[in-house]
């Protein structure tokens, strides 16, 4: 894959979702926010994200505890498909005038582990999900620090969550 981080905003989000097919997923509709927020607020070039789970339309795809019920392969896949959620939330956030070509630099990303308290594997958990946001922005946007923690229970008993701030143009 090549980097777009110098082409127009048009092409650099085409090229995200090419990207993001190559790895087989598509984007979805952006999920909407389950209680008093936003899923995405831009303010002063900074867009900050709301946790995002792997769920679907439909609810939760996987619950459990990681180490307990939930394989460390399992809450990989489970990173991998809150990332997509939460760049289904960047594309449709209203105020970046080209969704994922409009971010310029991921710059966080923080990654919640519902885990057994033996558990100390989060890195891992964390590695999909940051892999796939680098993968699909590509190095020169996707390169970002990032804090990976171990919690006793997520929302709707999901497994992982990630939040994240970008910056933007537009």
């Amino acid at each position: 894959m090549t980097d777009a981080g110098d082409s127009a905003p048009e092409e650099r989000r085409r090229l995200g979702w090419e990207r993001l097919s190559q790895l087989g997923h598509s984007l979805p509709e952006p999920l909407a926010a389950k209680g008093g927020y936003v899923a995405a607020r831009a303010f002063g070039g900074a867009l900050w994200v709301a946790g995002h789970t792997g769920r679907g339309p439909e609810g939760p795809r996987l619950t459990g505890v990681v180490g307990d019920d939930v394989t460390l392969e399992q809450a990989q896949e489970e990173a991998r498909r809150a990332a997509v959620n939460l760049l289904a939330a960047v594309d449709g956030c209203p105020s970046l005038t080209a969704g994922l070509g409009s971010v310029e630099a991921l710059l966080h990303v923080r990654v919640f582990v519902a885990a057994t308290t033996e558990f100390d594997r989060h890195p891992l958990v964390a590695d999909a999900a940051s892999q796939l946001l680098h993968d699909v922005l590509g190095p020169a946007a996707g390169t970002h620090a990032r804090t990976a923690v171990g919690v006793s229970s997520l929302p709707g008993g999901s497994a992982v969550e990630l939040e994240a701030v970008l910056a933007y143009a537009g």
